[in-house]
């Protein structure tokens, strides 16, 4: 009976895995060449090189590892599950930090200029 008890509790409990407070681990080697070949393949002729997509991804890295910290835990866990289930990489995981950090603080947003407004001083 115990046991029964015991594993109803358990069952009961939400399945939450833990994210390091170290920013994830991606192969985004991987996802630059997949990218590329993708490209090709559909025929597009402003491809990214492969470098310049090594490029965007350190930046985006060391974008990430700026913020992570900084997150909310659960942002945390969400951003890092949507990059590992979607493109894995550290853009895609950039951009879902700063539209959590948008959402929760929309007032720390500038507002845009106009077209018009653009080119005055």
């Amino acid at each position: 009976m115990k046991i029964a008890f015991l594993s109803l509790a358990l069952l009961g409990q939400p399945a939450t895995i833990p994210i390091s407070d170290k920013v994830p681990v991606l192969n985004v080697e991987a996802e630059c060449k997949a990218a590329v070949e993708e490209a090709k393949a559909l025929g597009l002729t402003a491809v990214e090189s492969f470098s310049d997509c090594m490029k965007d991804e350190k930046e985006a890295q060391q974008q990430v590892s700026t913020i992570w910290a900084t997150s909310p835990s659960d942002v945390r866990n969400r951003c890092a599950g949507t990059a590992s289930r979607g493109a894995h990489t550290y853009v895609s995981l950039l951009t879902c930090l700063q539209a959590a950090s948008v959402a929760a603080h929309p007032e720390a947003v500038p507002p845009r200029k106009s077209s018009r407004d653009r080119n005055k001083p």
